[in-house]
């Protein structure tokens, strides 16, 4: 006779699997022997938000199973082998009923969009790059799962702060960090990324965790002290620092959709263009769309042009004469 699971029991196993799987991902992430840091931490934590997510939706009465549904009848979807099949992340997150945040969604498309970049590369330097979104990440986890299921599954008491072999220092922070070291369909996927969020999207702390460290001489012997120090982020220096940041990304380069991309080309005087045939034409005919190319960037399936593709559509006007005007 088979034995039918409580839904308390299961959720329960679901949030269980959840945990699990994120100490999982910090252990291999601040393992230093592990130089597949980044894949693994990725894959874990994807693993575990769609635990979390499901255990969310099971105790809420949500199925989170993919049916076809005719009349009051549900069809579920099965795999090869039989089993019904559950939504993955993506679906638990463009769901009415997600419970999250704004910005730790943008932060979970982010790296599920990582993931499909990365799925056949090793790439060491994201370890440093991307680390403070990986940070956002966890904290995010911790931060639901208390929320939802209550402080006695908390993530705190496990996690302190990792204790380094090398001093952090300016030159040792730049290793690995800088974007021109990263692949191009990894610098095109980011730089496209965060170019689509605001700034307050950006710079929010659910999206990717930044800290200020500052090397601190105690004033006497058997001070106490600490590692990091914060700072208040309404000071002046909080201010400071923010400005910049948002200069930094101000010079990321401006994208067009293809309706704008038109409008552009129309202002240069060929009133002829159009999205379909014209636009579409030349993209296919310039392959434009291949990310080496540089003329664009799909963030989260949406393409988005750069600047250099309407010079580009402009130059092909140009070249077919009277054509387009």
């Amino acid at each position: 006779m088979t034995r039918v699971r409580s839904i308390g029991s299961i959720r329960a196993e679901l949030v269980t699997k959840a945990k699990e799987s994120t100490l999982c991902a910090i252990k291999v992430f601040n393992d230093p022997l592990i130089k597949f840091k980044s894949e693994a931490f990725i894959v874990l934590m994807v693993i575990a938000w769609t635990y979390l997510l499901h255990a969310y939706y099971r105790s809420k009465g949500i199925d989170y199973r993919y049916y076809r549904q005719v009349h009051k009848r549900k069809t579920y979807d099965k795999t090869r082998h039989g089993a019904k099949k559950f939504w993955e992340l993506e679906r638990c997150l463009c769901d009415t009923a997600c419970p999250l945040d704004k910005n730790t969604i943008n932060n979970l498309k982010f790296l599920i969009g990582l993931r499909h970049e990365i799925e056949h590369q090793m790439t060491r330097a994201l370890d440093n790059y991307l680390s403070g979104r990986y940070q956002a990440c966890v904290l995010n986890f911790n931060y639901y799962l208390k929320t939802f299921f209550g402080l006695q599954h908390a993530l705190d008491t496990h996690l302190s702060y990792s204790i380094q072999f090398a001093e952090l220092t300016a030159e040792q922070l730049q290793v690995g960090e800088s974007l021109d070291s990263l692949p191009q369909n990894l610098r095109v996927y980011i730089a496209a990324f965060d170019g689509a969020l605001a700034h307050e999207e950006y710079n929010d702390s659910r999206y990717s965790y930044r800290l200020l460290f500052k090397k601190k001489l105690v004033n006497r012997p058997g001070q106490a002290d600490k590692v990091v120090e914060f700072i208040d982020p309404n000071s002046d220096l909080a201010k400071t620092i923010d400005k910049e940041y948002w200069v930094k990304k101000e010079v990321e380069r401006p994208k067009f959709r293809a309706g704008q991309v038109v409008a552009e080309i129309k202002k240069a005087g060929f009133m002829k263009f159009r999205i379909n045939p014209e636009h579409v034409r030349f993209w296919k005919e310039e392959d434009a769309k291949n990310p080496s190319k540089g003329y664009g960037a799909s963030v989260a399936g949406t393409w988005y042009w750069y600047q250099s593709w309407i010079n580009m559509c402009v130059e092909l006007c140009i070249a077919a004469g009277e054509k387009y005007r």
